[in-house]
């Protein structure tokens, strides 16, 4: 599976720890810094990409059919994985 032109479920639903590309990280449900107007990472490829970003791939499993339904599995998979105080 290819990403779907103009989503950004992935750079948008999830937190990101602090890391070098972005010191202070990021919460979720922000649109990441480096996600360009036309939704494509301008860190794709390089060694600064934090891990998180790495690990997601486009699958069915994780885009669904839509926009829609990839910030939702994205969402639950936040909510699940988020730190319980």
């Amino acid at each position: 599976m290819d990403c779907r032109s103009g989503c950004g479920a992935c750079c948008i639903a999830p937190s990101i720890s602090p890391c070098a590309a972005l010191p202070e990280g990021k919460p979720a449900g922000v649109r990441c810094p480096h996600l360009s107007a036309d939704v494509r990472c301008t860190l794709f490829g390089k060694p600064e990409r934090p891990l998180t970003c790495i690990g997601l791939r486009p699958d069915p499993e994780m885009c669904g059919n839509s926009v829609d339904d990839a910030m939702a599995t994205l969402v639950r998979w936040e909510e699940l994985t988020a730190p319980r105080s």
